[in-house]
């Protein structure tokens, strides 16, 4: 079976970037429930960019050390299919929900620690590698090391500084199971580029084609 990296966009705002990624075959789309992030949603834009998305994408809640009641609010808006959690959230939070998560693994500095960072989560669906240190918001745009990757027991996205001009070069590297970007197929924060998100879906898929 040739081989396939799911691809993941973050932060949208605008019910148009919605349609287009799902045009695209992008397999899962993140909206931002950060206060203070520039692609933080409200629950009624949560709500009415639910209608946009395409059946059978993957709609992802993404939060950072919020409470409970703020993620069953986004969970009611939003009706996703999974969870991602970004910053000091305990396992049994991330697990209170009744839906799968995914659970971010801070990359850099620490990525010697990620493995056991990662063990700390047995129920995490999956986990996402991205060059942030712990606690703070992603999105951010900081690459690390695609050759210095832990050992994962889960499937695992790859994050952080991706772009259409280098995600041939990461998919090729690290063989992720999916790349999530954000900031990278952007014109301005929270407001994607339909050319980056056609060049970006393209470069993976090409990077694809190496693969047996």
């Amino acid at each position: 079976m040739p081989h396939r990296t799911r691809i993941k966009f973050c932060g949208l705002t605008r019910p148009g970037d919605v349609r287009l990624a799902g045009e695209l075959g992008v397999d899962a789309l993140g909206f931002v429930f950060v206060p203070g992030s520039p692609r933080a949603l409200t629950l009624a834009q949560a709500a009415a960019l639910r209608t946009a998305v395409p059946p059978l994408v993957q709609v992802v809640a993404l939060f950072l050390d919020v409470d409970a009641a703020s993620v069953r609010a986004a969970i009611r808006a939003l009706q996703p299919s999974l969870l991602q959690f970004h910053g000091r959230e305990e396992p049994a939070f991330c697990e209170c929900f009744g839906l799968p998560y995914i659970k971010t693994l801070p990359m850099g500095e620490g990525a010697r620690d990620a493995e056991a960072f990662a063990s700390r989560y047995p129920s995490a669906h999956a986990f996402l590698l991205d060059g942030h240190k712990a606690g703070e918001p992603g999105g951010q745009g900081a690459r690390f090391d695609w050759t210095d990757l832990p050992a994962l027991p889960k499937p695992w996205l790859l994050a952080g500084g991706l772009s259409p001009g280098n995600v041939f070069e990461a998919v090729r590297q690290a063989r992720p199971f999916g790349v999530d970007v954000s900031s990278g197929i952007e014109g301005t924060p929270g407001h994607k580029d339909g050319e980056r998100m056609h060049r970006f879906v393209n470069e993976v898929r090409r990077a694809d084609g190496c693969f047996p």
